[in-house]
């Protein structure tokens, strides 16, 4: 009997939804055991090849395989293994920015969290952190606790970032810049890629110390015009000098009234003419798009903050508008459902 809603896509997609959780942590599990570097060494590969090198029994190893062929990660033919186009190019590598990082750290930090989800939102705060040591309120600080986990963490965030950063960093506005104050700047790849596509830029990360040791170890080519500031972006004044102020993938964090906070920081700073860019996640404007920024939301209230989400641009313009800037515009559709807003003061 035909179910009722077969070639309704919407169906389809509840059909794969349901069996994703699973799939992925095929994918994941794959990618630990190295399945796709090894498939790549040798263009193919047979059960028992792939045997001897995982290690796995074999009766478990053949439910593995089998599932990740089911996503079309793998193709098997006459017996024989390989790595999918997709596969090759996304997981087959240790380039930064590899989606291997980045599965990794969305196994290990993001998807145990969500199991936590009605709890979290009837709560109306972040239940899962709980599982990390701390008293502190976000993620972000209990992972100081756990060096190994933060730089898993932050490879993922690195890997993720290098993946849609380039639009960010080829806007023409960034020619003009000569001193920038990036907020929240992580272990500084975006910092990186801008200064080394802008000579004349110099930029200044100002993130939590244990972030800012992580980002040390990445800047040392360009510590002429890459600086750490270590800090606390709340509490802590920001440093008076720069023309401009970037939030990158940092304001969607937090509340409407934290964020107007921070804008009228970056405001104070400037000089007139100085410019704020937010760049990040936008849901659409009647929010019932987005697959990445409906993830991420829920991230950030199950675990990271308690609150937040991937505001559409209009917040993002509204805020700015409030604080003072004028020339406020929103640079639309960017990669992976981003957008940059932007404000002079």
């Amino acid at each position: 009997m035909r179910a009722a809603h077969d070639g309704d896509p919407v169906y389809e997609r509840f059909q794969f939804l349901m069996n994703a959780p699973a799939l992925f942590n095929a994918v994941a599990t794959s990618v630990e055991l190295g399945v796709f570097h090894f498939l790549a060494d040798r263009a193919e590969a047979t059960f028992d090849q792939i045997h001897q090198f995982t290690e796995l029994p074999p009766h478990q190893l053949r439910v593995l395989l089998q599932a990740v062929c089911s996503t079309g990660l793998l193709t098997r033919r006459d017996g024989r293994y390989a790595n999918s186009a997709v596969a090759q190019d996304l997981l087959a590598s240790d380039d930064e920015d590899s989606w291997a990082h980045i599965i990794v750290g969305w196994k290990e930090v993001y998807y145990p969290a969500f199991g936590q989800m009605t709890k979290a939102l009837r709560a109306g705060t972040n239940t899962a952190l709980d599982t990390y040591p701390g008293d502190e309120p976000t993620l972000y600080q209990r992972l100081s606790r756990n060096p190994e986990l933060e730089a898993v963490f932050h490879r993922a965030m690195s890997a993720f970032t290098l993946r849609s950063v380039d639009a960010l960093v080829e806007r023409p506005e960034f020619a003009e810049v000569r001193h920038l104050l990036d907020v929240g700047g992580g272990d500084g790849t975006t910092s990186i890629r801008l200064a080394a596509r802008h000579p004349q830029l110099k930029s200044t990360i100002f993130d939590i110390p244990s972030v800012s040791r992580i980002a040390d170890g990445k800047t040392t080519s360009l510590a002429d015009r890459v600086d750490l500031l270590a800090g606390n972006m709340f509490t802590d004044n920001f440093p008076l000098g720069p023309d401009a102020v970037l939030f990158s993938h940092v304001l969607e964090i937090f509340s409407d009234e934290q964020i107007l906070a921070m804008l009228k920081k970056a405001y104070d700073v400037l000089p007139a003419g100085g410019r704020v860019f937010l760049y990040g996640y936008n849901v659409s404007d009647d929010e019932t798009s987005g697959i990445f920024s409906a993830r991420l939301g829920l991230y950030f209230n199950v675990l990271a903050s308690g609150q937040g989400m991937a505001y559409p641009a209009a917040d993002y313009e509204r805020w700015l508008s409030h604080v003072g800037f004028r020339d406020v515009t929103t640079v639309r559709d960017l990669p992976f459902e981003h957008g940059l807003s932007m404000g002079t003061k």
